[in-house]
């Protein structure tokens, strides 16, 4: 319930390219989630990549720790704001969650965020 596998993970570059020229996208500070619905089918009801910029981060070591805040905090609070609600309607989706901050925040910070991107993300699905 609580994991993120590998098969979550979006690695398709088919998939990827048309998720950032065809998919829909909002801003929920400091993220940027583009997301489009796909048709064919997988194992899981969301594929998710999470990026951070190397622009605005030199250091790998402060990527990795954003990339991993981020992924903790979209794994514990996926079924629960995301899954639930997609597979009542069958819908699958492509998801990418890019950091637009200008500063780390804290990992409280950085749930709370989450947790309304994914409350707005499941809003814009239901329209």
């Amino acid at each position: 319930m609580y994991t993120f596998k590998k098969e979550e993970r979006l690695c398709n570059k088919k998939l990827i390219d048309e998720l950032f020229h065809n998919g829909s996208s909002f801003l929920c500070y400091p993220f940027k989630a583009s997301w489009m619905l796909v048709s064919n089918p997988q194992q899981f009801p969301a594929q998710i990549i999470l990026a951070v910029s190397k622009r605005r981060f030199k250091r790998a070591v402060d990527r990795n720790l954003i990339k991993r805040r981020m992924r903790e905090a979209y794994r514990l609070h996926k079924q629960q704001y995301l899954y639930d609600r997609l597979n009542l309607t069958d819908k699958q989706i492509v998801l990418s969650l890019g950091y637009i901050g200008k500063e780390i925040a804290p990992y409280d910070i950085t749930k709370k965020k989450m947790l309304k991107l994914l409350t707005q993300l499941r809003a814009e699905i239901d329209k």
